[in-house]
């Protein structure tokens, strides 16, 4: 058509076709190759990993309940089924946030609102703590349903502390049964380690304390505890978190005494806890005395008026002079700062104690209170090696002082010693302790006499 010369040259200026018809919307190049990402195939049945946690279904707190009601009213009354059913549940039901309302259900049948009560509009179970038998077997079973729960979802353990220390405060809501089963099943979870005995604090609650609900618990909750254990080990499990000495709080303040606590849980059939708490009381007692013993030696205030306190205080607290002539000895030999020097410390014990004498004497009434004192004159002795060759002047010296006197003095030798350092003591002994097999009526000039052939040369 144009000829051998062909089609007449385009003008710079002139568009171009093929931009004139460019459409106005951009890249659709790109839209396209989009496109064929989208549909890209895949291989049939192919799945993706994800974690676990993100499989778990986000329900909320009714739904989260419904599923677990649901869940346990298919297993009946077979624990060993909810103790399955549970384990598996936790895989895909979140246990994590809904914590409290799964132990709510476990515990009550349902979730609980403040005070204790269940709402009327929610569902309930009749697979709960508090519908099962009152009776320690069945508390046991259902401490297994919880042991295994929180052995397997370990997480859940601070969660179940913070549901029985709720659980706690919550006691008036509840009918005296379901407290009772509450109760002994607390006491088999805090003997089986599954609770910390800090969870106690709440029956400490004012009101639960004035209207003897705290009490009443805590009779169920320590019988079922110390029949899975035993005393000391109730003991202990107080101790480490320093609520030994606090049990009488679950009485109101006119009622904390050692004689109301132990009439009301002997009567209750738990002897054995009032003996502990009477000790404690009496160990703390001893502690005081012994403290303000040193406060009043360092002061130097008159033997009589140290005399006079303590047998106030022996008697106000029930405390046996046997236990009062070994504070007296500890607190005597806790007030001077001893010489290093062997040669030298028995010279400065000898004056220390020949002063405190008169203050020992009045406390060493008994024989039982003499052989205490031996033996704690023996156990300083042996503990602190500077005075092993001190022991038998020490003696002598109290001798001579009507501390000790000759019968528990011959016992001792006899078979009331203890192992510390024995062959060094009775050695030392030996020969004081002929004299005094030997000695027979004398004058008492003479008696005066004899004893210092053993004595020290300081006090000849």
């Amino acid at each position: 058509m144009y000829g051998a010369a062909g089609p007449p040259a385009r003008s710079a200026s002139a568009p171009s076709v093929r931009s004139a018809r460019r459409p106005s919307t951009p890249a659709t190049g790109v839209s396209f190759m989009n496109n064929q990402k989208q549909q890209k195939p895949t291989l049939s049945g192919q799945r993706f990993k994800t974690r676990k946690r993100d499989e778990k279904e986000r329900f909320d707190p009714t739904q989260f309940q419904d599923c677990i009601i649901q869940g346990l009213s298919e297993t009946g009354s077979d624990l060993e089924a909810v103790a399955k059913f549970l384990d598996a549940s936790g895989a895909k039901l979140d246990y994590r946030r809904y914590a409290e309302t799964l132990f709510d259900i476990l515990v009550a049948g349902g979730m609980l609102a403040p005070g204790g009560t269940l709402a009327d509009d929610m569902m309930r179970t009749d697979v709960c703590v508090f519908a099962a038998q009152e009776d320690l077997e069945t508390m046991q079973a259902f401490a297994q349903v919880f042991n295994k729960l929180i052995r397997r979802y370990k997480y859940l353990e601070k969660g179940f502390e913070d549901e029985v220390k709720k659980l706690l405060l919550f006691l008036k809501g509840f009918s005296e049964s379901e407290r009772n089963k509450l109760a002994m099943l607390t006491g088999v979870l805090l003997a089986n380690g599954t609770l910390n005995a800090s969870i106690l604090n709440s029956l400490y609650n004012e009101n639960l304390v004035k209207e003897g609900v705290s009490a009443a618990f805590a009779v169920k909750l320590f019988k079922s505890w110390i029949n899975e254990k035993d005393i000391n080990a109730v003991a202990s499990s107080l101790r480490r978190v320093s609520m030994d000495n606090r049990l009488m709080e679950l009485f109101p303040a006119n009622k904390q005494s050692v004689e109301h606590f132990t009439k009301y849980f002997t009567e209750a059939g738990l002897k054995e806890l009032s003996e502990y708490v009477r000790n404690q009381q009496t160990i703390g007692a001893r502690k005081e005395l012994q403290k303000e013993l040193q406060e009043q030696m360092s002061r130097g205030d008159p033997f009589k008026d140290i005399i006079l306190y303590v047998k106030e205080e022996m008697k106000k607290n029930n405390i046996p002079e046997p236990v009062v002539v070994g504070l007296i000895w500890s607190s005597v030999m806790s007030t001077v700062e001893w010489n290093k020097k062997e040669e030298l410390v028995a010279e400065q014990a000898i004056k220390h104690l020949k002063q405190y004498s008169p203050l020992l004497a009045a406390f060493t009434t008994q024989g039982q209170s003499e052989l205490t004192l031996l033996l704690k004159i023996q156990e300083y002795c042996y503990d602190n090696i500077h005075f092993m060759k001190a022991f038998q002047k020490i003696v002598v010296l109290f001798y001579k002082a009507e501390v000790l006197s000759e019968e528990p003095i011959l016992k001792w030798y006899k078979d009331a010693h203890v192992a510390k350092g024995k062959s060094v003591f009775l050695e030392q002994m030996k020969k004081f302790v002929e004299w005094l097999k030997n000695a027979e009526e004398e004058s008492e000039s003479e008696a005066e006499e004899a004893p210092y052939m053993f004595e020290p040369s300081c006090l000849l």
